[in-house]
């Protein structure tokens, strides 16, 4: 016995394929209608903003103090080091967000190395 997909026309994956890009524009449309009638200095909006940075922070927290897998194999005091290091690149190159990630993550990685060949 074929399957359904297998017995589907070229037209009907067409069809399919049409509807899909269909379905995609219409609620990005309505999303632009929606956005520009929303106030972003609205009192909802400021708290949408308070419950993501909020959230962010935990997940941070969740990373560096309480880690799960290959994370928890490392020391605090290396993830530690590597987030302030993180920072400290964020503000010397005026809040840019990727010379902080990067620092961050390339420090972490050269501390977890230097462990692992006994240089630290």
């Amino acid at each position: 016995m074929s399957s359904g997909i297998q017995e589907m026309s070229a037209t009907g994956i067409w069809a399919l394929l049409f509807l899909a890009i269909a379905s995609t524009y219409l609620w990005r449309g309505l999303g632009t209608m929606i956005a520009a009638r929303i106030d972003p200095e609205s009192r909802v909006l400021q708290w949408v903003s308070c419950v993501a940075y909020g959230l962010l922070a935990a997940l941070i927290s969740r990373i560096l103090f309480l880690p799960v897998g290959v994370l928890e194999d490392t020391l605090l005091v290396d993830r530690l080091g590597a987030t302030a290091f993180g920072f400290l690149l964020f503000f010397v190159f005026k809040r840019h967000i990727g010379a902080g990630t990067l620092g961050a993550a390339g420090a972490f990685m050269l501390l977890v190395w230097a462990r692992t060949h006994g240089i630290l």
